[in-house]
């Protein structure tokens, strides 16, 4: 199993940036691709950012161009780092892992969520 532990979220002001840290612990080894998701109140969870386990990333439109997430496997640690933030990127930021079971298939780990408040 992995765990996933997020941090760094909180409150900032419009144009303000923040850092978020997910610490993956456990069978950590398994891990392909990571991911920032994020849900905003009455929305459905969206992803934000995706890193692969060769480096690859992708971004959703809204935040191309201000968000970049980063990957240190050695410390087992994924970030995003958040600049230009906008009261649209209001939301819980929750960490992802998809992880590879030993005799096939994957499943996917999540953190318990860090908010973050964008005010006006």
């Amino acid at each position: 199993q992995v765990q996933l532990v997020e941090s760094g979220g909180g409150l900032v002001q419009t144009g303000g940036s923040l850092r978020l840290s997910c610490a993956a612990s456990g069978s950590t080894r398994m891990i392909k691709t990571m991911a920032w998701y994020r849900q905003a109140p009455g929305k459905q969870r969206e992803l934000a950012a995706v890193i692969t386990n060769t480096d690859g990333t992708n971004y959703a439109d809204s935040v191309k161009g201000r968000f970049t997430i980063s990957r240190d496997v050695a410390k087992n640690t994924l970030t995003l780092q958040m600049n230009s933030l906008k009261p649209e990127d209001t939301a819980v930021y929750y960490c992802n892992a998809r992880v590879g079971r030993v005799f096939g298939g994957d499943y996917n780990s999540w953190g318990q969520g860090t908010q973050v408040t964008v005010s006006s």
